[in-house]
């Protein structure tokens, strides 16, 4: 998944796209497995790191 410009989504949004819980979210942000950028106070997730973990715990399926 490319995108054209930077898109970031909030730890809860991440939560809801991929199935997981908000403490799993932060767990994956915590040890690394998601990168992060802290803007103003807030955890954002830049939308493409997010596309990369689904395809990962999907099997590499990707379109």
């Amino acid at each position: 998944m490319k995108f054209s410009r930077s898109v970031f989504l909030s730890v809860s949004q991440v939560a809801w796209l991929t199935g997981m819980s908000e403490a799993n979210v932060c767990r994956a942000v915590r040890v690394g497995t998601l990168p992060v950028v802290r803007l103003r106070g807030r955890v954002l997730v830049p939308a493409c790191a997010v596309a990369e973990l689904t395809d990962s715990r999907n099997g590499g399926e990707s379109q």
